[in-house]
């Protein structure tokens, strides 16, 4: 593989693997790809990000990439399904 090919857009699973070891997770994920992380869709995952829930992205010039740690500083703080909800009681 020519070193022009190798780093091309389109060979970006190529380009990943010579750049960080699969043991070394990417620290800034896109939009997607922080969606998956946490389990939801992308849909679910902006309207979490609108109230709240999860962390606002940052900025690297014209990228928006969500911090890993700050994922799961977020879902560490969702509820877990035991529970109360509050609403549960208003009739």
């Amino acid at each position: 593989m020519s070193q022009s090919n190798q780093f091309s857009p389109e060979n970006k699973s190529a380009r990943r693997s010579l750049l960080l070891p699969e043991s070394l997770p990417p620290r800034g994920l896109a939009r997607v790809q922080a969606a998956l992380y946490i389990g939801v869709s992308a849909t679910k995952f902006d309207e979490m990000v609108r109230d709240g829930r999860m962390p606002r992205p940052k900025r690297i010039d014209g990228r928006v990439v969500w911090d890993r740690k700050k994922l799961d500083e977020a879902f560490e703080a969702l509820p877990d399904g035991s529970e109360t909800n509050p609403w549960n009681d208003v009739t």
